[in-house]
């Protein structure tokens, strides 16, 4: 039964190869020479959206007398606004990670775009960031985008409502602070590798696999082949030393973390993850944002990308194959 499964399984997987390397090949003659893909960057005044929050409530809960007083309280506010000097801005960034980290593009993007106005000596980038890990080369890169922010000088802060974990603490550590609401998970600081191997049922069924390499570690463990001991001794001394260069980053970023205390691959709630410094202080991103908006500007800032139809097709297809593994065997290849 089990085998007829995974027949089926390579079947399935085999066919769907077979489409998106068609699709590739269609996209590939159709945008040949040609960038068909636009994006812009999206300015987004958040300060406006708390206020007509505000207005709207003040008009359902208050008495005509009381409604009266606070709009002229914020005609003469507003008056006085006009003379004030500008103030401050909470640039606002969002960062939903998959296991590609895929939004490490736009979060250049967006990077960039702040870095070209930002004054260093008032304004602050907030990034809300949920991610439970992934790619160690997609998140390296992200956590290299925020790396930029620090480096001008500029504050930056991270909000985790729900998950920072593995790749995504990876981003969140390079943060002058970590903000976390008190049920998110935080940690996950270690490495995996899950890797199905289809060998014994390619022999059961008299089906020969070959692969040839030119390096001794071009290849170790394989999804069809014979994997031996050798194989999985340097791979795991990889995974080693991924794991260590992790812990170097957060050493560098958070030194007031106990890294033999919290590498172990374990993760937290948000309010534990207090106690062991991996976050600085227990709020929500909302709860954040409300307490600066009437001290601040809030900008969101994000970059926006059209795909022409055919790599939107191809981006779907993509993604299909990858939920067919992800269901069938479980994720594999993703170090953190």
């Amino acid at each position: 039964m089990w085998s007829d499964y995974f027949l089926y399984l390579l079947e399935t997987v085999t066919f769907v190869v077979a489409f998106i390397i068609l699709l590739v090949a269609i996209v590939a003659i159709v945008t040949k020479d040609k960038d068909l893909s636009s994006h812009k960057i999206s300015i987004k005044k958040l300060n406006d959206k708390f206020h007509d929050l505000a207005e709207s409530m003040h008009e359902q809960v208050n008495s005509k007398q009381e409604r009266k007083a606070h709009k002229k309280q914020e005609k003469k506010s507003g008056k006085a606004n006009k003379d004030a000097p500008s103030k401050p801005t909470l640039f606002v960034l969002r960062f939903a990670g998959d296991i590609q980290a895929k939004c490490a593009k736009s979060l250049a993007e967006e990077v960039s775009a702040i870095l070209m106005v930002a004054n260093k000596e008032r304004d602050e980038v907030l990034l809300i960031l949920e991610s439970p890990g992934g790619a160690v080369s997609g998140y390296g890169l992200a956590a290299s985008q925020l790396q930029r922010i620090r480096d001008k000088g500029i504050k930056l802060t991270v909000a985790v409502d729900k998950v920072a974990a593995s790749g995504g603490y990876l981003m969140a550590c390079v943060a002058n602070t970590i903000l976390a609401a008190p049920f998110a998970i935080i940690g996950s600081i270690g490495v995996v590798a899950q890797i199905p191997n289809f060998n014994r049922l390619l022999k059961k069924n008299h089906v020969d696999f070959e692969m040839i390499t030119a390096g001794e570690y071009k290849r170790t463990l394989t999804l069809f082949g014979e994997n031996d001991d050798k194989a999985r001794d340097k791979m795991k001394q990889d995974l080693e030393q991924i794991h260590l260069s992790f812990q170097d980053f957060i050493r560098e970023n958070r030194a007031q973390v106990n890294l033999d205390e919290v590498a172990t691959g374990e993760y937290w709630l948000a309010t534990k993850a207090k106690e062991l410094q991996l976050v600085d202080e227990i709020i929500t991103s909302d709860e954040y944002l409300l307490s600066q908006y009437k001290e601040k500007q809030l900008i969101e800032v994000a970059s926006k990308h059209k795909k022409p139809l055919g790599k939107k097709l191809f981006s779907q297809a993509e993604e299909a194959l990858l939920n067919v593994f992800d269901k069938a065997v479980g994720r594999w290849g993703q170090p953190f």
